[in-house]
């Protein structure tokens, strides 16, 4: 189902689209190999591959990245593909060994590929990042990234990097952006993120000390922003708005 220009999918109408049954593939003359046990979504077996590329395809059959699909699928149907993408980009990436070289073959017994040479085994790689909402009394701190495609406001977001916790992580993130110290960091939910395969950990905190000094070279601009009056906002499927969207019902007078 993957290959390097995206995403193998049919269009229903204008703007939605759904993935094609291996039976449809195989009508479009495209016979993968070697598929991936991806899961289960309402009792049918869902499996990713690779599919040599084809410049024209017939009847409303296309190529579409991810982020293209981004509310032009089915939410579970969205997630079921970010897994594939994730699993097929792995298994193709590490047909031979990090370490010595040698050819690689998928383990049985879980998702992993062993070397048959030195028997190192590599597993699909996860990238934990946090996320965090950050108020101080009845706002919320909202910042325009650099990297955004477009001009909209988000929480804030980074890597966890060797030797911290998600907690540190998360004071370490939002001083380096925006220079604020917090208190009373609390979990709040996670999500699998996969661009390109991050597992987004998301977390409440309170503004400590400090005023924002923002990272010009990761940040465009930043404020505190009331429920009332909010800039333009991510999408509803990320994590980032369900924790703008939890703040706002909390903001609400019988909240």
């Amino acid at each position: 189902m993957l290959e390097e220009y995206g995403l193998l999918v049919r269009q229903i109408d204008d703007g939605r689209f759904a993935f094609p049954t291996l039976a449809e593939i195989q009508d479009l003359g495209l016979h993968p190999t070697d598929p991936l046990h991806i899961g289960t979504l309402d009792d049918v077996r869902c499996v990713g591959f690779e599919t040599p590329h084809r410049s024209e395809l017939s009847g409303n059959f296309k190529y579409l990245s991810l982020r293209r699909l981004y509310g032009a699928v089915p939410e579970e149907h969205f997630w079921v593909a970010g897994r594939a993408l994730q699993i097929v980009d792995w298994d193709r990436t590490h047909r031979f060994c990090g370490r010595c070289g040698a050819l690689t073959q998928r383990m049985e017994t879980e998702r992993a590929r062993r070397c048959t040479a030195c028997d190192h085994a590599n597993y699909p790689r996860i990238a934990p990042a946090v996320i965090v909402l950050v108020r101080r009394d009845d706002r919320i701190l909202l910042a325009r990234s650099s990297n955004f495609p477009d001009a909209f406001y988000s929480v804030l977001a980074g890597f966890v990097e060797p030797g911290e916790s998600l907690e540190d992580t998360v004071r370490r993130e939002i001083f380096e952006e925006v220079g604020i110290e917090l208190r009373d960091v609390c979990y709040f939910g996670s999500q699998p993120w996969p661009f390109p395969h991050s597992l987004m950990v998301g977390f409440t905190a309170w503004h400590a000390a400090g005023e924002i000094r923002i990272d010009e070279h990761e940040i465009v601009d930043a404020d505190w922003f009331h429920a009332d009056d909010l800039p333009r906002l991510p999408g509803k499927l990320s994590i980032a708005r369900s924790l703008i969207d939890w703040y706002i019902e909390q903001a609400q007078p019988n909240g």
